[in-house]
């Protein structure tokens, strides 16, 4: 467990390749502060589906949230852009071998299980740290731009349209907090 630990300590200082390929400043944002970032939603996004009568396993939904990312440790923040190259099959063949690797010492098939639902968004679970995912990835937005950063309207296309498939009642309660980003950000641009 010890060495898991140690390895997965980097991602606090591993920067989000996406806004320093923009051209702000390394240290943003790490791939930890996002972690955190997508596991803080996920459980308000938990907590408000419970809220309103919808089953959701929130403790998958954490876990999920703690662990979608430490394949980077490995490999990297890979960008968007760089599918364009690599493609989305050796991508994700690379992430999920470096995941397996991460936590080839730990005692549990639970973490790979976890994460190979994640990937593959088989559960409402996966779905919703999706959605928590690209929540974060807005709020960030919102807050880089609210403190003078420009230049980053591509990372706002993913709110155009968000199909997570959760659900009518879910679905609802992540499009109105998208709408409520949105209209932040109509606000100051």
């Amino acid at each position: 467990m010890l060495a898991t630990l140690i390895e997965l300590q980097r991602l606090k200082r591993l920067d989000r390749t996406g806004w320093t390929l923009r051209g702000l400043p390394n240290g943003t944002e790490s791939v930890a502060a996002h972690s955190f970032g997508v596991g803080v939603a996920a459980m308000l996004l938990a907590d408000e589906l419970l809220a309103q009568g919808v089953a959701v396993d929130a403790e998958k939904v954490l876990r999920m949230a703690l662990l979608h990312d430490w394949a980077e440790v490995r490999v990297g923040d890979m960008p968007r852009i760089a599918v364009a190259y690599f493609g989305a099959d050796a991508r994700k063949k690379a992430e999920s071998r470096a995941f397996a690797d991460v936590v080839s010492e730990l005692k549990s098939d639970l973490y790979t299980t976890l994460n190979d639902d994640y990937e593959k968004r088989d559960s409402l679970e996966a779905r919703l740290v999706k959605a928590a995912d690209v929540l974060d990835l807005l709020v960030q937005l919102l807050a880089l731009e609210r403190a003078g950063a420009r230049g980053l309207d591509e990372f706002w296309e993913v709110a155009e349209n968000p199909d997570f498939q959760l659900g009518v009642v879910a679905d609802g309660i992540v499009r109105e907090v998208f709408q409520s980003v949105l209209k932040a950000r109509s606000e100051i641009v």
